[in-house]
């Protein structure tokens, strides 16, 4: 699969199976994961089997690492950034919003080559909007390419929404940095090589940069990179 067929990927199953439930949750479509406002929907779980079952079957020797899945079983975290070929996939990323009926959330994937982000793909269903990144090609909005102008940025004022929004409020220009206590790779490794391939930077308070392997405790990401 090309960049271009992982994106239609993507698009397909939101709208078979995210979009659908979009406002539309049934009684029992939606269950905690044990701590207030971690929420999983029908949707998570059917979106996530769906795209994973296509990248093993387009690349039957890379791991495959879903958020429901190791929700289910932490142990699939062990090891997996150490995989030669590897991706992450985030179904609903943003499901409080997508509960509470906001369109501000997205499906993602990230492709992992020894610990590095190679390619990453954010599909906001409900804004119709796609960012697609590749190391060292660039970071793509809908297909016009995006360079961070860091002068023109606003501070993001903590994560209101997630990872598949404030990472291309940020590529974009149109906040200047943020911070996240929470650090798990499906929600960032997309996000951190769309906004770095812009121009902008994520890593560590102290200034080292971030890798989904071994992520610090908190994620610091800037418009800008640091001088």
């Amino acid at each position: 699969m090309d960049t271009d067929e992982v994106l239609a990927l993507l698009r397909r199953v939101a709208a078979e199976v995210v979009e659908p439930r979009f406002g539309a949750l049934a009684e029992g479509e939606v269950e905690s994961k044990g701590r207030p406002h971690d929420l999983v929907t029908v949707a998570d779980r059917e979106a996530e089997v769906l795209i994973a079952a296509e990248l093993r079957r387009a690349w039957p020797s890379a791991v495959v690492l879903g958020e429901e899945a190791a929700s289910a079983d932490p142990s699939l975290l062990r090891g997996w950034a150490d995989a030669p070929h590897a991706f992450t996939v985030d179904p609903v990323d943003g499901t409080r919003q997508f509960v509470a009926g906001s369109p501000d959330h997205a499906t993602m994937v990230a492709e992992l080559r020894s610990g590095e982000v190679v390619r990453s793909w954010i599909w906001q269903p409900q804004h119709r909007t796609a960012y697609v990144a590749e190391r060292g090609a660039g970071a793509w909005r809908d297909g016009v390419r995006l360079q961070v102008r860091p002068g023109r940025a606003r501070r993001l004022r903590g994560t209101a929404t997630c990872c598949g929004i404030d990472y291309p409020r940020l590529a974009q220009g149109e906040a200047g940095w943020t911070v996240w206590p929470k650090t798990k790779p499906w929600d960032h490794a997309p996000g951190s090589l769309l906004l770095t391939e812009a121009g902008g930077w994520v890593g560590s308070p102290t200034g080292r940069a971030y890798r989904p392997g071994a992520p610090p405790r908190v994620l610091v990401a800037r418009a800008a990179r640091p001088s």
